[in-house]
């Protein structure tokens, strides 16, 4: 899984339209559930499922809380998948390496 970070809305919005598939995490500092999610994201990094999807990290305090709300997001961790320019998933919250594994399957399956 490669891993891109976007620190405008202008860097997102490219990211999304520059590849097929997008696993975003958005975060923020001092949140213990993005520091956990972080650990379940490098577990499943290496897997066969995470083949050719592209995580974009998002840094909430970077980008800024009104493109988050834009977005209809209201808590860190969340977790979007897109595929091909639309959203498939939205994981909010601390999620397990298998959880993540089963949304990053049923988004690229055929």
């Amino acid at each position: 899984m490669q891993t891109l970070h976007a620190a405008t809305p202008d860097a997102y919005h490219a990211a999304l339209r520059d590849h097929p598939t997008v696993l975003v995490d958005f975060h923020k500092d001092n949140c213990p559930g993005c520091r956990m999610l972080d650990m379940s994201l490098a577990s499943i990094a290496g897997s066969p499922t995470a083949a050719g999807i592209v995580l974009l990290k998002v840094h909430l305090e970077t980008i800024g809380e009104a493109f988050f709300r834009s977005l209809g997001l209201r808590q860190t961790p969340t977790l979007l998948l897109v595929r091909d320019g639309h959203e498939v998933a939205r994981l909010a919250g601390y999620q397990s390496p298998k959880q993540i594994g089963e949304a990053l399957a049923a988004a690229t399956a055929p």
